[in-house]
């Protein structure tokens, strides 16, 4: 299981960060990239335990649930949900600030742009402003998502 594990959570956030990043032209985006990130740390518990990700990875000494859920890694998934929920919901209401002061109709919540960044060696890139949205999307479920399998993990 250990080793299946070192294997395929790389492979999870690969596939995680590139349906993230398409998003916003097909199907895929925060919330699936959410789901999948998600699930690369449910393998990470299964495999080794919640303890793992406190001491070995973070270096935190939290030995009891309580400590988990309070001083923890679940603390730190709380904070992401809820910076995730006022990403997306400034994003939105980015819009309709943009709008009434550069426009003369004003711009309705969550209207989007895009615009064309060159990178080189790769080329020009679309960058569109629905990418805010979706990393708060993002944000709002795996915070969601990993409160959960923590808390009922330690439990």
């Amino acid at each position: 299981m250990k080793t299946v594990t070192r294997v395929a959570v790389p492979i999870i956030f690969v596939v995680s960060i590139a349906l993230f990043l398409q998003g916003h032209n097909q199907p895929g985006g925060g919330f699936i990239a959410g789901v999948l990130t998600s699930s690369a740390f449910a393998l990470i518990y299964i495999a080794y335990g919640l303890d793992f990700l406190e001491n070995e990875v973070l270096g935190r000494d939290v030995e009891t649930a309580i400590e988990h859920i309070r001083h923890g890694v679940v603390a730190d998934y709380r904070t992401l949900f809820g910076a995730g929920l006022l990403l997306a919901a400034g994003s939105g209401i980015a819009a309709i600030v943009y709008g009434l002061l550069y426009t003369d109709s004003g711009l309705s919540f969550m209207s989007q742009s895009y615009t064309y960044l060159h990178l080189p060696l790769y080329g020009e890139v679309e960058l569109a402003s629905a990418i805010a949205f979706d990393l708060g999307v993002y944000a709002v479920v795996v915070g969601a998502l990993l409160t959960i399998l923590s808390v009922v993990g330690a439990e």
